[in-house]
């Protein structure tokens, strides 16, 4: 008898990007390899932060999708929504989402016996649930860290009550303490779980299909295709646009290099903050700079491609707490990557060991420019047959979850 795994998380397909891009892909992943799935989450609505359609002005909703291996049942929950979060509006959104999923839960209770609950956080107090699902029916919990989510809501100014912060600690904690398997995606986050856990967390890195993402080698046609010059030199961000990003690090780089003739910027995405940027560059007069939005998922390896220069930005302090997705696919389509991130990183360690990016201290606008154009005249081919290589040896996904439920099993 196959298998049966029962997710719990805050984000699912098919959002396109962060942590619901990876759930999709790893339920997927595990139904066509004989595990049958069931998932509870929430409807559709990252990074844009609105629900989407066809999942507005709906409550409970069941889903059924088929695979080539087993079929996947979806449960989504409603949950409030904030069009502009801020610490206490996501803590309300999540809030609201437990007790949603609380109440699904309770409809699957005595349904059907699971042998794996699974949550990925954050949010964390999911945990809960699955605990609760583990004592009831003996499943064996896992517990998967995709991003430390209250030291990056202290360490950014996210919440700012002590109180309320200690708090959230205890109770992580606790579920912690409770999981039969804690795995996260980068050697710094393994490090501080384990330092609150005192047990052994499972290295489980983002992964890629390398089969979607991988090198191109018409770049001035998909260029001009786009409407630029054949010599255009295109510098991306793709990703989410939030305030952690630390997204006018791109401004002030566009603003330094606006008579350089053939350089333009391309900010791809969305989320609270690009209105924001938007104003900025406008007050600005930054014509080298375009907002673009998310692309659909079967022209994202093209348009990854296109780009000459890939950005990876993010703030002091939130490197070790964040492992960012887009770099996996940046890596796979061989992209040069300009990546932010404090010696001593996990972010920083894995790109210098395998020289696949240049690296520069996050806020340092000045050392920023200067990189980006150091970078614009080099030789880039070994780093992005650096980056390619460490793709298909270590982010494939048939390696990275094929050897994550080597493990479970």
């Amino acid at each position: 008898m196959n298998k049966q795994v029962l997710l719990i998380g805050g984000n699912f397909s098919p959002e396109p990007t962060g942590i619901g891009k990876y759930n999709g892909e790893m339920i997927i992943w595990m139904a066509q390899n004989g595990y049958e799935c069931t998932v509870i989450t929430t409807q559709p609505y990252y990074p844009q932060w609105k629900v989407q359609e066809p999942y507005t002005n709906k409550g409970y909703v069941k889903e059924i999708i088929e695979t080539s291996g087993n079929t996947i049942t979806i449960f989504r929950c409603p949950q409030y929504v904030p069009a502009n979060p801020s610490g206490k509006k996501r803590l309300f959104q999540e809030f609201s989402f437990t007790c949603s999923s609380f109440i699904r839960l309770l409809g699957v209770l005595g349904k059907k016996k699971f042998d794996y609950v699974l949550t990925v956080v954050p949010p964390f107090q999911l945990g809960l649930h699955a605990l609760l699902y583990k004592k009831l029916r003996g499943a064996k919990f896992l517990y998967h860290v995709q991003d430390l989510q209250i030291e990056a809501a202290r360490d950014l100014q996210m919440i700012k009550s002590k109180t309320l912060i200690k708090g959230l600690f205890g109770l992580e904690k606790f579920v912690l303490k409770q999981a039969d398997v804690v795995s996260s995606i980068s050697k710094g986050m393994i490090k501080r779980v384990e330092a609150k856990t005192g047990k052994e967390v499972v290295f489980l890195p983002n992964w890629v299909d390398m089969n979607f993402f991988y090198p191109l080698s018409n770049r001035d046609e998909l260029k001009i295709n786009a409407g630029f010059a054949a010599d255009d030199i295109l510098v991306l961000y793709s990703g989410a646009i939030g305030e952690k990003q630390g997204l006018e690090m791109i401004l002030e780089s566009a603003a330094r290099l606006k008579d350089s003739n053939g350089v333009k910027f391309l900010i791809c995405g969305s989320g609270p903050y690009k209105d924001k940027l938007i104003e900025q560059a406008k007050q600005r007069q930054l014509h080298n700079v375009q907002f673009v939005p998310l692309q659909p998922f079967e022209q994202f390896n093209s348009f990854l491609n296109m780009a000459d220069i890939h950005l990876v930005i993010q703030k002091k302090g939130a490197s070790d707490l964040v492992m960012p997705s887009k770099l996996t696919t940046i890596l796979a389509v061989g992209g040069v990557s300009l990546v932010t991130a404090e010696k001593g990183s996990s972010l920083y360690e894995v790109v210098n060991e395998n020289n696949m990016g240049v690296l520069v201290d996050p806020e340092d606008e000045e050392a920023f420019s200067n990189a980006l154009l150091k970078i614009i005249g080099d030789d880039l081919s070994v780093i992005r047959n650096n980056a390619r290589r460490y793709a298909e040896e270590h982010l494939a996904i048939d390696k990275v979850l094929g050897k994550y439920t080597e493990h479970l099993n």
